[in-house]
């Protein structure tokens, strides 16, 4: 016979049944979906947010360090023309019950935080460490406070104990709520009141607490030319075959600093047969970046090459239809492998040139100045418009970066 039940037990049992998250724990890949904004609210153009970015990384994260706490607040930047930005953006749920928030997708950083647009909701999962915490992005920067909580990604990923960011101060961020950063964890390092703390990412807990079988994020992005669209997918754990063809060529993380501290590689670019735009140089690939940034030097070789001219009122350079029709593909040459970045690559989509401040008489070329010499250490970013064409992984278990072609390498979307 079952003995009696209290009333108040039952309450308790209740209580902590309903605090406990769902928590899947096949290692099944976890697929995400992600969206494209145009977000141009600010006055800047594409390039100057990009470069302010660029400066960032090649100045004060030399080294494995963020620009983190105690630089932030001593930034300079005209948070009037820095908001203003193409947002790769992706959903994600924070307590239990989670709130959802839009959240930019960001491998040049590794620090997740909210606050931007929506606040922070506290929930039974919330726990505040008692860390301050700050980083900025040179085109924008945050602090506050940290939180640890639970975090959710696609159907049932639930991570417990993910160290989140509370902003109390954010500048340069509109219309989102904050990053998901999904960068090298030494990115980390600094960005708390904790100098000497590192915070693990949504990727390294992920996969500590068996929720992926693999440490590795794979990344596609189809190339669209509508202003807002949800075209992309992170696939947590694995890759997702469906989104490229062949095989994923694989190449080491970079030696050379400061591009090793992000994800980095080793690359040269040869415009057409014959004409060397950039000799074998480090940088990085990053999905906070928009266009392809090239040291001063490579980037006025290209310019040259493709006898383009710069324009005033987009900051990107710029063809006409006849000079467009005469454009010769670009070739990145990562590791052991060459890929061919088309014409139609290399120009911002045309039915979306009003959104960036150009005409419809121009076609605009999407790459731009880094606005440094070459043999920095960081001398070129490759950004969404090059990531888009290719298939990405950045594999932090085993510090390597692959790429491979997609049914859109050779598209004629643009």
């Amino acid at each position: 016979m079952l003995l009696p039940v209290s009333l108040a037990l039952l309450w308790a049992l209740a209580l902590a049944s309903s605090a406990k998250p769902l928590v899947v724990r096949d290692k099944s890949p976890i697929t995400v979906p992600f969206s494209r904004r145009l977000n141009f609210t600010g006055k800047s153009t594409l390039a100057q947010r990009d470069r302010v970015r660029a400066q960032t990384f090649m100045g004060c994260c030399r080294g494995g360090m963020s620009c983190g706490f105690e630089t932030a607040a001593a930034s300079v930047f005209d948070v009037s023309a820095m908001n203003g930005a193409v947002d790769y953006t992706v959903t994600v749920g924070i307590g239990y019950p989670a709130t959802e928030y839009t959240l930019i997708v960001d491998t040049g950083s590794s620090n997740t935080w909210v606050g931007a647009d929506q606040a922070y909701v506290q929930t039974n999962t919330s726990r505040n460490t008692g860390e301050e915490v700050e980083v900025d992005y040179g085109s924008g920067y945050f602090e506050g406070e940290e939180y640890t909580d639970t975090v959710t990604l696609g159907s049932g990923f639930a991570i417990t104990n993910q160290s989140i960011g509370v902003a109390s101060v954010t500048e340069g961020f509109s219309g989102v709520d904050g990053i998901l950063g999904i960068g090298p964890q030494d990115l980390t390092c600094g960005t708390l009141s904790n100098a000497d703390e590192c915070i693990p990412t949504v990727t390294d807990n992920a996969y500590s607490q068996g929720l992926i079988s693999a440490h590795e994020v794979g990344i596609s992005f189809e190339p669209t030319t509508s202003l807002s669209i949800t075209n992309g997918e992170l696939t947590f754990g694995g890759t997702d075959s469906s989104k490229y063809t062949g095989t994923i060529t694989y190449t080491p993380i970079t030696t050379t600093e400061p591009a090793s501290s992000y994800v980095g590689i080793d690359q040269s670019i040869t415009y057409g047969s014959s004409t060397t735009i950039l000799p074998s140089s480090a940088g990085i690939a990053d999905t906070g970046t928009t266009l392809i940034l090239l040291s001063s030097s490579a980037y006025k070789a290209y310019e040259r090459a493709t006898g383009a001219t710069y324009d005033e009122n987009t900051g990107l350079l710029r063809l006409t239809t006849a000079e467009y029709d005469k454009l010769e593909s670009l070739y990145f040459n990562i590791g052991e492998t060459t890929y061919e970045f088309t014409a139609n690559a290399q120009i911002w989509p045309r039915s979306l040139n009003t959104a960036i401040g150009g005409t419809s008489e121009y076609v605009y070329l999407i790459v731009n100045d880094l606005g440094s010499d070459a043999e920095t250490g960081l001398d070129f970013i490759n950004g969404m418009t090059f990531l888009e064409r290719f298939y990405f992984v950045y594999d932090a278990g085993n510090s390597q970066v692959g790429f491979a072609t997609t049914p859109y390498t050779n598209a004629t979307t643009n």
